[in-house]
């Protein structure tokens, strides 16, 4: 288990990005506690907790591509990035490390929004493409690994848990009735929307896109399950 935050927007107010970031990464500590790290630049900061698994000595994050201008925190494991790995060192990618993380990022730059469609695993993630200006989420499509966010006036916020959101100086907390009531029916919320109003959870098999000059945000499935059973054995189909 590791912990990924961040937000996107120029500072307002007199507050500290720096600080604030290291104070997100401090409320989602507990999902890694063997390393941290931390990525800025005027638009963008992205924070990361490590649980060390795969490439001890070399899968640090938050991750960036051989030109600087994507970087990538990433939670969770993918099972087939071997094989991706090999398939993108055949397309022209240099790596550098083992780990799977850094093919997420060259499997963004191969195969754009459409990388969650070649991977096996659990899984959530944000990449920063620091020449566009645009953030790149998306979770695992059965929903294993977290993924929070919230958009505000100063700009887009994400974390593996609500706590690493509320830091943030530009997000004000207020309690959403709307999920205290499918709480209270239910004993858990169903809906996107959380307890915090204005915070809001990835869906599972989606992704989103943030654009920081437009200060648009778009959300999209790219997992959709079919349901295709199998004839009963010892029964006969088709017509009598």
């Amino acid at each position: 288990m590791c912990g990924i935050c961040g937000f996107v927007g120029k500072k307002t107010g007199d507050w500290d990005r720096e600080q604030v970031l290291e104070e997100m990464k401090d409320a989602i500590r507990h999902r890694g506690p063997d390393d941290g790290g931390s990525w800025l630049s005027a638009d963008a900061a992205l924070g990361f907790r490590r649980l060390s698994i795969i490439d001890l000595e070399t899968g640090a994050q938050p991750m960036e591509n051989e030109n600087g201008d994507k970087v990538l925190v990433f939670n969770g494991e993918i099972y087939n990035y071997q094989e991706l790995r090999e398939e993108l060192l055949k397309a022209g990618h240099q790596f550098k490390t083992r780990s799977d993380t850094e093919v997420l990022i060259h499997g963004y730059e191969e195969w754009g929004e459409h990388l969650p469609e070649h991977l096996r695993g659990m899984f959530a993630f944000a990449l920063w493409d620091e020449k566009n200006g645009k953030l790149y989420g998306a979770r695992d499509p059965f929903g294993i690994k977290p993924f929070y966010y919230a958009l505000t006036d100063n700009g887009f916020l994400f974390a593996s848990e609500i706590k690493g959101i509320l830091p943030h100086p530009s997000y004000k907390k207020k309690l959403n009735l709307e999920a205290l009531e499918q709480y209270l029916s239910f004993q858990y919320s169903a809906l996107e929307k959380t307890f915090f109003q204005g915070i809001w959870q990835l869906k599972p098999g989606h992704f989103l896109k943030y654009d920081r000059v437009h200060s648009s945000l778009e959300v999209e499935q790219y997992f959709i399950p079919e349901l295709l059973p199998e004839p009963a054995r010892g029964k006969k189909t088709g017509s009598a």
